[in-house]
């Protein structure tokens, strides 16, 4: 991969772990000092800073066995070929095993389903998270069978020509119909487990908003990121002024939440190059019903 001009000056471990969203940037040192990174064709230091240009090459490490358990857990399958598999993950399920959710996870439920053909990118066994859904947001999620694949859908990433196209009902209403929210997101400093603006220490994140519907006091919104970091639409919604409906953690004290599980933002569409043909894939999925519901009860406040 060759790095483009709006990565120039970040340090190469930095840059591997924002390629591949799975990977900690720890995990991307550790790759770099077993020499699997080349850069310029020669082997470089992990805080190497890079510049416009830099060619890398990444030969990945033979899988090892993970210590994942597959689980027999109902997947909903949008789209699967020998290359990738793209799930509908239902509100509640979280994608990787953390302290506090051990099993059951989206990782789990693919290594069952998926059995031996699945992406390694992480130098284990297990499938390849492309990017990452918080727990209580639901949608459409790509997991790679193999490295190529994996590493086409990390570089989609990185050039944001992977679209990911969200759906959201936030408090308030907006004067424009669309607009952009690029603020730089990171880890909230008083709590470890939320995230924050951050325009000191923060990374990157860039949302796109438009409005769909507009409702006494609700706005429907559709939201489509440029970058994937934790939490980014909420946290970006929320600086703008704008929560969403139902989100406990950001959402600022707000009350109404119509029953919701969660907050209610639906990861609907997503598009992206087919590593292997090539061919611009587009897959998109109904609004669940919980996220319906609610449409149709503030139609009813009109």
């Amino acid at each position: 991969m060759k790095l483009t001009s709006d990565r120039s000056g970040i340090r190469l471990d930095a840059y591997l772990a924002e390629v591949f969203e799975q990977t900690t940037r720890s995990a991307a040192q550790r790759l770099i000092e077993s020499g699997a990174v080349l850069l310029g064709g020669a082997v470089p230091k992990k805080n190497t800073v890079l510049k416009e240009g830099d060619l890398i090459e990444i030969t990945l490490p033979k899988l090892v066995e993970t210590e994942l358990v597959p689980q027999d857990i109902p997947l909903d399958v949008v789209f699967e070929d020998d290359d990738l598999i793209v799930v509908n993950k239902p509100v509640g399920m979280v994608v990787h095993p953390a302290p506090g959710h051990p099993d059951g996870t989206l990782v789990n439920a693919l290594l069952h389903y998926c059995g031996n053909s699945l992406s390694g990118i992480n130098g284990e066994l297990r499938p390849g998270i492309v990017h990452r859904i918080d727990r209580d947001t639901g949608g459409l999620l790509i997991a790679a069978k193999n490295d190529f694949a994996h590493q086409s859908l990390a570089a989609q990433l990185q050039d944001h020509s992977l679209y990911r196209g969200y759906e959201a009902i936030v408090y308030g209403g907006f004067r424009e119909d669309e607009g952009t929210v690029d603020m730089p997101i990171g880890r909230n400093k008083n709590d470890r487990k939320k995230m924050t603006v951050d325009h000191r220490g923060g990374r990157s994140a860039v949302t796109h908003w438009s409005v769909l519907a507009r409702y006494n006091g609700y706005t429907h919104i559709a939201c489509r990121l440029e970058t994937g970091r934790t939490h980014q639409i909420r946290v970006h919604m929320t600086a703008i002024g704008h929560p969403l409906v139902g989100d406990t953690v950001y959402g600022g004290g707000k009350k109404a939440t119509f029953g919701l599980p969660g907050q209610c933002l639906f990861a609907r569409r997503l598009t992206f190059t087919h590593p292997r043909s090539g061919k611009i894939t587009t897959l998109e999925h109904p609004l669940p019903d919980w996220f319906a519901h609610v449409l149709t009860k503030l139609g009813n406040l009109l």
